[in-house]
């Protein structure tokens, strides 16, 4: 089944999608995310490429993608250096999500509704992106979170695939 116009995705207190909803403005959806840029290839030191980000992603109440807050807290290295404590890469990102989130008016936590996007920031790919996993020819029918790893397909009714 084709990727709709709009894919809803569901509110699961708790788990990966938390932290969706809506706000005076619109729709929002937030997360703290490990990414490596595009392109990257496994190798010796790739401890410094894996970054972590602290993402805010603003939509209208039709679910057109409007802003991105996309901040880098940090790399997995450095984390592993530090992993405890209020300087720690995670304890930054999770600071910086909360402030982002508490500067959104009337937030609440929900179900949303959102149009396929896609930006770079950092050589890293964030977006709801449309992509084809069955075999053979047609349309899309699968849209990934990135770089969060959340696939959406049929039925469509916002639960997802990890």
């Amino acid at each position: 089944m084709a990727v709709p116009e709009i894919v809803p995705i569901a509110h699961e207190p708790d788990y990966r999608t938390a932290t969706i909803g809506r706000y005076a403005e619109g729709q929002f959806l937030a997360s703290v995310t490990y990414a490596f840029p595009q392109g990257f290839s496994l190798g010796e030191g790739w401890e410094e490429s894996k970054r972590l980000y602290a993402v805010l992603h603003q939509f209208d109440s039709e679910g057109q993608h409007i802003h991105s807050d996309i901040w880098c807290a940090g790399t997995w290295a450095e984390q592993q250096r530090r992993p405890h404590g209020n300087d720690s890469v995670l304890a930054r990102g999770e600071k910086r999500l909360a402030e982002l989130l508490d500067g959104l008016p009337q937030l609440k936590y929900g179900d949303i509704a959102i149009r396929p996007f896609q930006l770079t920031v950092d050589g890293v790919i964030f977006g709801l992106i449309t992509e084809r996993h069955e075999e053979g020819e047609g349309q899309d029918d699968w849209a990934e979170l990135y770089p969060d790893g959340l696939g959406f397909s049929a039925p469509w009714d916002g639960q997802y695939d990890t």
